[in-house]
């Protein structure tokens, strides 16, 4: 037998709107075998699932590992493995690093950091600015999951907002173009308002006021026409509002004819778990960008990831210090940590009758597959990656001792989810065992079926 040969029997297997009961089997870091009655082989390792749900891994298409320029915050070796211990066995990384992901030199430096060092498999975005056109127009698509638009400014120089150089971006990007999609100019007015009237120590709970639903609105319409006047395909980052879902059609991400929507939307699990009433315990701590906004907001989010108006869901783990987050509002840093403890957090929603598992898996898991065309990951398919996340359905306290970002804190902390990550197979290889990171980190390149 190989090694990390592997057979999980009596698992409850949840896969393209499926639960069914079944066992299966890891040979040479691959799904060699779905079925129900498999037998053991010799050396092979046997794990007894024992009715709990076995779910392929989540392939979160937002981070912000921090890597190069920020260590001092995080890095992608501790990130990725607080990830893995979260289910979430593929990433795809932000170009706003320092330096920023700019040309393919930058990008490939990312890839060669990773390589070796990293628990989950690994692809990087190549970024935008005013004066990169040409490096985009030269991107080999099969090295990068997208091209990533700051429309709007969240952190570092990468916001775009010449009328030409978006148009020229939107007719030649060779990949999918991600947005974040927020109107600098309103959010600027709104902070000088607020900062006029408070100064530095401006109050958390004025966040979605200032990050406002307006900036966000303006701001995506001019995304959705400037991809369709392209005919570009569009993934729209972090949804935090009711209003823009209007923007979005519904349906499945793929169609029965195998057409595949031009335009998708995105939301993040905080949006999904914390509104404007967070503030007042929370404060800085669930400051981000876009922000998190009404309660109403939050329950339509639910439903449109229940009704596939939202196609994908993901993180945007944004680590910061606690120091950092301690600063008054115009210092204190917009981003949360959020990958250990992402996939609990969407638990609960089935746990609340709002979603099925398989609606999870679908979002966090089969879409950004599909989406960004990713080889071979993302599914319980025989031929396919073993990257697998066994839960268990027992009561996870969140404390800040178990917190494994390089950060060390988690706004979930005190909070109390159903279930918990009991085992993560990357690659065929156990990555955590319910209570550690184990093994040597064997996260591999994603690669790019285009």
């Amino acid at each position: 037998m190989t090694a990390n040969a592997t057979l999980i029997v009596n698992a409850r297997l949840v896969n393209e709107g499926r639960e069914y009961d079944g066992d299966l089997r890891i040979a040479d870091g691959r799904i060699a075998e779905i079925g129900t009655g498999l037998l053991a082989r010799a050396g092979e390792t046997v794990v007894d699932a024992a009715g709990r749900r076995l779910l392929p891994g989540m392939i979160d298409d937002q981070v912000h590992f921090r890597e190069p320029g920020m260590e001092y915050k995080a890095d992608m070796a501790v990130e990725s493995g607080a990830a893995v211990a979260g289910g979430l066995t593929s990433f795809m990384d932000m170009p706003n690093t320092s330096p920023p992901t700019l040309d393919a030199e930058a990008l490939e430096d990312k890839y060669r950091r990773a390589a070796g060092r990293v628990r989950g498999n690994y692809g990087f975005y190549m970024g935008t600015s005013t004066t990169n056109l040409e490096h985009i127009q030269r991107l080999d698509p099969l090295t990068a999951p997208g091209v990533k638009v700051f429309m709007g400014a969240s952190t570092g120089n990468m916001l775009v907002d010449d009328p030409e150089v978006l148009d020229a971006v939107f007719r030649d990007v060779p990949t999918p173009i991600i947005t974040h999609c927020e109107d600098t100019p309103m959010i600027e007015a709104a902070t000088a308002r607020y900062k006029a009237q408070y100064g530095d120590d401006i109050p958390a709970a004025c966040h979605p006021d200032i990050r406002s639903r307006e900036a966000c609105m303006q701001s995506t319409q001019l995304a959705i026409s400037l991809a369709r006047r392209h005919g570009t395909r569009l993934h729209v980052l972090h949804i935090s509002t009711a209003d823009e879902l209007a923007l979005f059609e519904a349906g499945p991400l793929v169609r029965a004819d195998g057409s595949r929507k031009q335009i998708t939307a995105e939301t993040c699990i905080h949006f999904l778990r914390f509104d404007r009433s967070d503030y007042a315990e929370l404060g800085h701590l669930i400051k981000c960008n876009p922000a998190i906004k009404d309660a109403s907001d939050r329950e339509a989010l639910i439903r449109a990831v229940a009704g596939d108006v939202i196609d994908v869901l993901a993180t945007d783990h944004a680590p910061h210090l606690l120091e950092e987050k301690q600063n008054p509002y115009t210092r204190a840093p917009s981003g949360l940590p959020l990958v250990q403890y992402a996939l609990n957090a969407a638990l609960e929603l089935v746990h609340e009758g709002h979603l099925t598992t398989a609606q999870v898996v679908q979002k966090f898991a089969h879409a950004p597959a599909q989406l960004f065309d990713v080889k071979q990951r993302g599914f319980l398919r025989e031929g396919y990656a073993a990257d697998l996340v066994l839960i268990d359905d027992t009561p996870l306290t969140v404390r800040r001792e178990d917190v494994l970002s390089k950060c060390g804190w988690s706004p979930f902390e005190g909070r109390t989810f159903h279930s918990r990550i009991a085992s993560t197979w990357v690659n065929g290889a156990l990555a955590w065992d319910g209570t550690r990171l184990v093994g040597a980190p064997n996260g591999q390149r994603l690669e790019f079926d285009r």
